[in-house]
């Protein structure tokens, strides 16, 4: 008898955009400004600590809400940069990365027949979660060239059946951000309706230009209706280490734990413990991250300006959309297939986070978490363009 062939629950879905190109990358001997992955090491300081809790025998499951001190520190970043106040008991839970708390979240509160709002550009995580729990997605798109929420279509959007709308901000892959005024729109959207939100905010530290990032913990209206993800890979180099976190009220916290204990537990405790001693021993860290990653920006824009690429400086992430209309007429899959083939250079094409595109639309996306030679090799092959 012949193994019996499995169905798949989720036949849209193949391998990502971000291990294609990445493999393609290494096979090709391409420079990779493709996936999300920073090229510098965490701090010395925060990797030395690692090693202390290690052998301090540091190496037995946490509590699966998160490591204790870790949730202080985490407590206490949040009242110093947004105001919010949490309880640690109950209101804080650490995760494998920030993918995790999405999923645990979306998980926790989609069932059969419930309507998820996604704004296109979206991060490729979100859509498959919501269907694996059988829901559905409303995918609105952003209004260019600002990547803006479009408040009509989404008060438009909203119905008894809307569960959830998932925002990103900062964005990825456009770099956009959302106000205060923004917020409060959002927040009288909502204000009639049952829906939750939940605030994937994995790069609140990579904000430039001298601006403060607004985050809907510090919006009390929202955050009541709210989970919000950030995420320790991004903020310390460290992508590989998934560890993330997601704050809530109570209410909504039990929920998301009750699906986060079967599907991780508890996430590594030597680096719980190393980050939550750095966070108290380095605060400056996050506050410095800002101009370190500007730095980066501004040499990848200059360096730019002698290609024929178009764009508009990131105001955050470390990611850089560039519009390569005026060298090509062909889709954003095929003009990346053609840079990293012919030229060496990966880049991840816009299409993958959108339900549909329009066919004006040329956009790749460069990551410049990376070493300003990597940069300079990079910008050399664009400019052969």
């Amino acid at each position: 008898m012949t193994a019996p062939i499995p169905v798949t629950r989720l036949p849209k879905v193949g391998t990502t955009i971000f291990t294609v190109m990445s493999r393609l990358a290494s096979e090709l001997g391409a420079i990779n400004t493709g996936q999300g992955v920073p090229e510098f090491d965490p701090p010395p300081r925060l990797c030395d600590l690692v090693n202390e809790h290690v052998r301090a025998g540091h190496n037995q499951y946490s509590p699966m809400a998160g490591a204790i001190e870790l949730r202080e520190a985490i407590a206490a970043k949040l009242e110093r940069l947004y105001g919010r106040r949490v309880n640690v008991e109950t209101d804080l839970t650490v995760t494998a990365g920030g993918t995790e708390a999405l999923c645990s979240t979306i998980q926790a509160l989609v069932g059969p027949g419930d309507e998820v709002v996604l704004f296109d550009p979206a991060y490729d995580s979100y859509e498959p979660v919501v269907e694996l729990c059988g829901g559905v997605c409303r995918r609105l798109p952003l209004t260019q060239p600002e990547f803006s929420i479009d408040w009509s279509r989404l008060e438009a959007a909203l119905n008894p059946r809307t569960r959830l709308v998932i925002l990103n901000t900062p964005h990825n892959p456009s770099g956009a951000l959302l106000s205060r005024e923004d917020l409060d729109r959002l927040a009288e959207i909502l204000r009639p309706t049952a829906a939750f939100l939940v605030s994937d905010e994995v790069y609140e530290h990579m904000v430039f230009d001298g601006h403060a990032f607004v985050s809907v913990n510090s919006h009390p209206e929202l955050a009541a209706r709210a989970v919000v993800v950030s995420s320790f890979g991004k903020t310390y180099h460290a992508t590989g280490w998934k560890i993330g976190y997601c704050v809530a009220p109570q209410a909504l916290s039990a929920e998301v734990r009750k699906v986060h204990q079967f599907n991780t537990f508890a996430v590594a405790t030597p680096l719980q413990r190393a980050i939550a001693d750095f966070m108290v021993e380095c605060p400056e860290w996050e506050l410095e991250l800002p101009a370190f990653y500007q730095a980066k920006r501004d040499l990848l824009s200059d360096l730019l300006t002698r290609t024929r690429l178009r764009f508009k400086p990131t105001p955050s992430t470390y990611f850089q959309l560039v519009d390569y209309s005026d060298i090509a007429d062909v889709a954003d899959a095929d003009f990346s297939m053609h840079l990293i083939r012919q030229h060496g250079v990966a880049t991840i094409p816009v299409s993958p986070f959108c339900a549909a595109q329009s066919r004006s639309e040329r956009l790749v996306r460069i990551c410049f978490a990376k070493h300003d030679d990597t940069l300079r090799a990079a910008a050399e092959r664009l400019a052969a363009l």
